[in-house]
This record gives structure tokens, C-alpha cells and sequence, in this order.
């Protein structure tokens, strides 16, 4: 189970799942029980639960994402459980969430050409430490296929310098002083606007 942004999610037009909408109090209640609820049903094939679960909070309702990925299930079962369920968990497929509610265009892949920003200078110099500060830059924006790229190309690098240069190639290397001044600088505009 991860928490993502609304953000997050947008980057995922390539992926699909079941959106259950308004999931309050416990989100691994909510977990188990459709687990269960599948498996019973037997749409949940061969003793096989939800891998890769997402929570994201959307107009003002907490909602949860069972990626369908490396799930073995009876998709037309899924399907009629969630036609017939829907007034109960406002179910729907992430791939008419998207278009309808955060007016992702679907024939349009996310834009991850534009590099992220990552405050590596002033770090530990450590090649794996600076690797995971990018790796985690790059996670937290939905960009989970560069980072697996990224991690094999430096783990297969013949030198720091090389492996330096391949992190530049996915992010943009920033200082810890920028990162600092620029959230002192943001926090300022809020004194300011109060």
C-alpha cells in the first residue's frame, strides 16, 4: 500500500485497476476485506491477492487503487462485480477515472521528458547515496520505469564520474543550499498572503 498525489496518478494512464471511491476510516480494512471479497467471488484467481495498492485522496474522499498488475483474475467476473457493486463502492477502472475526473488525456503519454529537480550537491557524496536521493526523486513523480533505467546504468558504470553523468541525464542536479533558500523563500509568501 502507497500513498500517492492526485499528481502521482495522472502518470499512470498506462496502467489499469479498480478505483474504489470514498473509502473512509482504515484503509487496510478496506484491503483485506475486497481481497477476501474476490477471492470469494472468484475473481481473484488461484489464491492471488492485489500487489501493487495506491491511496489517494481526491475531492474531499479517500480512494484506493488495485493495480492490476501481476494479478491473476477473471477480468468479466471483475467486470459484473463492479457494475452490480457500484452504487455500494463507487467502483471504476482507471482508465475512465483519469479522463473523467482529472482530465488526463489517454492518447497522450505522461510527459517525463522534462528533468526533476534534486538537491545532490552538499549530500553525502556516496554514488548509491546520491542514487537513491534521485531514485526517490524520480518514484515520488511516478517515473518508476527511469528509475529502474537509471539504477542499472550507474550499477553497470565503469567510474564516478560516468555514473555522475548518468544521474545528470534524469535529473537536475541542484545544490541542498537552493532547495533550503527556496523553501525559506516560499514559506516568506505565505507570511506574506496571511
Amino acid at each position: 500500500m502507497k500513498h500517492i498525489t492526485t499528481e502521482e496518478l495522472c502518470t499512470m494512464a498506462d496502467h489499469e485497476g479498480l478505483v474504489l471511491q470514498g473509502c473512509g476510516a482504515d484503509p487496510m480494512e478496506w484491503i483485506n476485506g475486497i481481497n477476501d471479497l474476490l477471492k470469494k467471488e472468484g475473481i481473484l484467481q488461484n489464491h492471488d491477492t492485489f500487489k501493487e495498492i495506491y491511496i489517494f485522496e481526491y475531492d474531499n474522499c479517500t480512494n484506493i487503487l488495485f493495480d492490476f498488475e501481476n494479478v491473476d483474475l477473471d477480468i468479466s467476473r471483475l467486470a459484473m462485480w463492479r457494475l452490480r457493486t457500484h452504487e455500494t463502492f463507487g467502483g471504476t477502472w482507471l482508465s475512465d477515472y483519469l479522463p473523467n475526473k482529472l482530465d488526463v488525456d489517454m492518447n497522450q503519454p505522461p510527459d517525463q521528458t522534462e528533468k526533476l529537480d534534486c538537491a545532490l550537491i552538499g549530500q553525502n557524496g556516496n554514488i548509491f547515496t546520491l542514487m537513491g536521493t534521485a531514485s526517490q526523486t524520480l518514484k515520488k513523480n511516478g517515473r518508476i520505469e527511469q528509475t529502474k533505467e537509471m539504477q542499472e546504468r550507474i550499477t553497470a558504470s565503469g567510474s564516478y564520474d560516468e555514473a555522475l553523468g548518468i544521474l545528470a541525464e534524469y535529473v537536475n542536479i541542484t545544490s541542498i543550499q537552493d532547495e533550503q533558500e527556496s523553501n525559506q523563500e516560499i514559506g516568506m509568501e505565505g507570511m506574506q498572503l496571511e
